[in-house]
């Protein structure tokens, strides 16, 4: 029987929109947080967010993953389903696609901000508020 792919969840954010960018990474309930990333736009944040989560998810070992994050645009744009149209975007995108020649994911994916797990975690990091059990 075989194992389902491994997810892998990435978020990148600014404040303001632009400036300092951060990113976060969640591997099997690990967070990876990502700071002095310069300062861009959100865009470029999830760009480097999504390279991020492939770096992780590259050094994991594992060779199945799905990098799943709430960027409708750069999953579209990564994964080929949009056009870039910036050059910045067209930048990332291949930056994104020289990382993953040697390991690439096995889906690019997009799921509510709600759901997404590093989200979550830099939302906690700005705002702790109650912790309940340590965890994500």
């Amino acid at each position: 029987m075989s194992r389902p792919p491994l997810k892998i969840y990435f978020d990148g954010g600014c404040r303001p929109n632009p400036g300092r960018m951060e990113a976060a990474v969640v591997v099997r309930g690990q967070v990876h947080f990502f700071d002095d990333l310069g300062v861009g736009s959100s865009s470029d944040a999830e760009w480097l967010a999504l390279c991020h989560a492939l770096e992780v998810a590259q050094a994991s070992g594992e060779p199945l993953f799905d990098l799943v994050g709430d960027s409708r645009g750069v999953i579209g744009q990564a994964s080929g389903a949009m056009p870039c149209r910036t050059p910045a975007a067209r930048l990332h995108r291949g930056r994104f696609l020289a990382a993953a020649s040697t390991l690439p994911p096995r889906r690019l994916r997009w799921i509510p901000r709600q759901q997404n797990l590093a989200g979550i975690a830099l939302a906690r990091r700005r705002d702790p508020g109650p912790v309940r059990n340590g965890s994500l």
